[in-house]
């Protein structure tokens, strides 16, 4: 079955850049010009991802991935957004509000079709069945979800991802790069702040259990088993 990217970007050169290169990689490509037009198509069309530019008529990029991510039927479709090189207080304000990867402009378009493959990649292998119990922690990697003390926590599909590694790998330090490389599969350590700022909206979302997500100073991030106080 052929995925679909819904890609929302109102420069015509642009547009037809990226229908040319996700069609020959073989993807389906649908195209919405304005944010208003994307959010719609978004919720009629359920795309496998979402390439969504930060600047955009009648609605930003920033507000229309917000509503993604607000809404339980559109929360976990992967985005990639498109950002100026000199946007980043933009880009960091799309991965703080759920975005998944991010591509600069001017863009290498065989660049941005693998960060498209590796996502969907990263996306598929991480809903295997297993379901592992840690604690107050229940990860169902088959329903893509965590609970904890029997709650559902509402994470984005990157949230998920970065504390399920952890869990998976707890008691163990995991650098920044490695973290890059095993959730957003980054060969090079890009922007490090990128895995800080998704540390710091799990730990929110954890509440008591914030601790469990210990910084290591110089080295990384690690979850305890068993935290301290606990």
């Amino acid at each position: 079955m052929q995925d679909t990217v819904l890609v929302v970007e109102d420069e015509s050169d642009v547009v037809d850049l990226l229908r040319y290169n996700l069609s020959r990689a073989g993807f389906g490509v649908i195209i919405a010009n304005d944010g208003v037009e994307g959010l719609e198509m978004a919720r009629k069309n359920r795309p496998d991802v979402i390439v969504l530019d930060l600047m955009l008529p009648r609605m930003d990029g920033l507000a229309v991935c917000k509503a993604l991510k607000r809404e339980p039927e559109t929360e976990t479709m992967p985005i990639v957004m498109l950002t100026a090189k000199s946007e980043p207080n933009e880009r960091v304000g799309g991965l703080e509000l759920g975005a998944d990867d991010y591509v600069t402009k001017p863009f290498s378009p065989r660049e941005l079709v693998l960060r498209v493959q590796a996502l969907l990649r990263r996306l598929r292998s991480s809903r295997s069945n297993d379901l592992v119990t840690v604690d107050a922690f229940e990860v169902d990697k088959n329903a893509f979800e965590i609970r904890l003390d029997g709650k559902r926590l509402d994470l984005t599909t990157t949230e998920f991802k970065l504390l399920a590694l952890l869990i998976d790998r707890r008691g163990r330090i995991q650098s920044r790069e490695s973290l890059l490389f095993d959730v957003w599969g980054y060969q090079n350590a890009i922007d490090t702040r990128t895995v800080d700022t998704h540390m710091r909206r799990l730990r929110e979302k954890l509440g008591d259990h914030a601790s469990r997500l210990e910084t290591v100073r110089g080295e990384g991030y690690r979850f305890n088993v068993q935290a301290s106080g606990e």
